[in-house]
Order: C-alpha cells, then sequence, then structure tokens
C-alpha cells in the first residue's frame, strides 16, 4: 500500500553525501537541512569531487551557517575511472563571493565518517552519484542495511503531463557511475526520489528578495540562483513552455525535495514498485516488472507545498 511521508517534527539524524558545487540543488538541500528543526546533520561527504574542491564548498557553507562543528569529508575522486566523464564547474568568481580552498583528505575518511554517522543512527541521504555508498558497502557489508538510505535519481514512470520530458540522458546522478547506481538499487533497500518527480519542484525568482533578507546563506543562495538564470535561462526553457512549472522558475529543487523526504516531510507519496535494471552500453535502465525486485519509490508529490515549504524552512 502507499504510504505518506512523516510529520515533520521527528527528532531524526541524517548523513549528507553530496556532489555540492554544480548545480545549486545542492546547496539548496544543504541550506533547508541545516534550518531543519530536530534535525542533526551527523556528517557530510562529497562524491565525484576533485582533489577537494567540493569539500572545501561544503565547509565553506558550513562556516557561512556557524554550523562548522559538522565534520566533512571528501569522497570519491574524479580521478578514478568509475565515471562516465570528468564534470565541470560553474565559474568559481561568479557564483561564490570569495575563493575557496580545497579541502582534501585521505580516500578513505569518507567512508570511516559515513560509518561513524550510521553507528550514530543516521539514515543517509544521497544527492549526488552513488560512488561513496557503493565503496562503504563493499568495505562494510550489510552496514547500509541498518540505516534507512534515500537516493536523488532514476527515470522509472514518465513525467507527467505539463512537465519536461526527460529520460535517462538526464539522470546525472545514476548515470555518472551507473555501476555504483546499479549495485546500489540491487544491493541495497534504498528509497527512490526520482528524476521524474523532482523535475516538478522549483526555484522561483519570487523568493530571491527574501532569500537576501534571510543571512549569509540565504543570500548565497540568491548569488548562485542569479547566476545560474543567466547561465541556463529556464525560466523560458521550462517556465513559459511547461504548464506545471511555474513561469518565474530558475532551477529544479531535486535535492532537497529527495532530502525532504529522507527528513519526514509530508506531502510524499512512496509506493513499492517492482523495478527491473538492466545494464546496457554503460547505461542503467529502469523498468517496472513483475518479476523485477520491490523498491521503495515516490511517486507522487505536493509540488506547491514543497516549494513553499522549502523556502519557508531556509528563511526561517
Amino acid at each position: 500500500m502507499p504510504r505518506l511521508g512523516l510529520s515533520r517534527n521527528v527528532s531524526i539524524k541524517i548523513h549528507l553525501d553530496t556532489d555540492i558545487g554544480g548545480d545549486i540543488d545542492d546547496l539548496c538541500a544543504m541550506a533547508m537541512l541545516l534550518k531543519w528543526d530536530d534535525l542533526e546533520v551527523t556528517g557530510i561527504t562529497t562524491t565525484a569531487d576533485d582533489g577537494g574542491r567540493r569539500a572545501g564548498y561544503a565547509k565553506y557553507v558550513l562556516k557561512l551557517a556557524e554550523r562548522e562543528e559538522i565534520p566533512v569529508a571528501a569522497g570519491a575522486d574524479v580521478s578514478s575511472s568509475d565515471y562516465r566523464y570528468k564534470p565541470g564547474y560553474p565559474p568559481e568568481e561568479v557564483y561564490w563571493p570569495e575563493p575557496i580552498d580545497p579541502a582534501p583528505n585521505p580516500a578513505d575518511d569518507a567512508i570511516e565518517l559515513l560509518k561513524k554517522s550510521i553507528e550514530k543512527g543516521a539514515l543517509v541521504v544521497g544527492i549526488g552519484p552513488y560512488t561513496n555508498l557503493a565503496l562503504l558497502d563493499r568495505k562494510y557489508p550489510g552496514l547500509l542495511n541498518k540505516t534507512k538510505l534515500f537516493l536523488m535519481g532514476g527515470c522509472i514512470y514518465p513525467a507527467r503531463e505539463g512537465f519536461p520530458i526527460w529520460g535517462n540522458d538526464m539522470d546525472y546522478n545514476v548515470q555518472l557511475d551507473a555501476a555504483s547506481a546499479k549495485h546500489c538499487i540491487e544491493c541495497l533497500n534504498p528509497t527512490l526520489i526520482p528524476l521524474t518527480v523532482t523535475i516538478e519542484t522549483a526555484l522561483r525568482k519570487a523568493y530571491l528578495p527574501e532569500l537576501e533578507r534571510s543571512g549569509p546563506v540565504g543570500r548565497l543562495i540568491a548569488r548562485q540562483a542569479r547566476a545560474f538564470a543567466g547561465d541556463w535561462d529556464n525560466e523560458r526553457r521550462y517556465g513559459r513552455t511547461c504548464d506545471g512549472l511555474p513561469p518565474d522558475m530558475i532551477s529544479f529543487q531535486h535535492d532537497s525535495l529527495a532530502c525532504a523526504v529522507a527528513a519526514g516531510w509530508c506531502g510524499a507519496r512512496t509506493e513499492m514498485v517492482p523495478l527491473e535494471l538492466e545494464a546496457e552500453d554503460g547505461w542503467l535502465c529502469e523498468s517496472v516488472s513483475k518479476s523485477g525486485r520491490p523498491t521503495s519509490v515516490v511517486t507522487e508529490i505536493d509540488r506547491g507545498a514543497f516549494n513553499q515549504f522549502w523556502l519557508d524552512t531556509v528563511i526561517s
């Protein structure tokens, strides 16, 4: 039977595995978790990192938020052979108010930080490629099955009418390291927050004045949002062409939605879906099949409520 998410007022611990520094939704997700009532972020690991560059960004955000007690570790690096290609970054001088030093560390530190978070009772939410999580499961088999795992990614059902028609080629988190994605979905028990649901969310231009007044992290989001709007022009590409999206949209809130579901936001419907995976030429294809493995999948959200919830939480 479908189940709705828990209410917000539940004490919870979360470990965040992120590829902050590319699309701005990682920053938006991190900002939301840091402001969430009765929620403890036990650790942050970065994936598809580049010599600690993403870890440096995460530490910078924590400094702005005055939350430097949260440990950060750079995880799987793009110098490995795990990734389809080396991800790029937007220009740092435009997106960030000052140069940010990378924060490299020994390769295994991220795995140990993840392990420590799980042993503290934290659930894990992955909002980047799943490389760290596959590495953790191989080093400590069964550990991730002792907690709840939430993964942003997947193209399982078609997008609903009024939203972009995206397929596997747009599913960055799954397809950048398809082998790790296949391992995590097949061997663990994740809840998937698919791309075809997260595209129903939006960061809007209307939110920017309130974000700028809300403090240093809100101002950083507003800065990056304006830069992102100039680079991608999603208002024209999607806001004016997709009836389900607000006309002043700047970006999708893929990662913020995944984190909200993990933290118990009550506007998501989750169902057990028989999911079958097949690797084809380095791509991971997902389909619903009677013979598939029962997998927890978010299938529906209250998108308007989520957009407002995100804003209210971040500016609180």
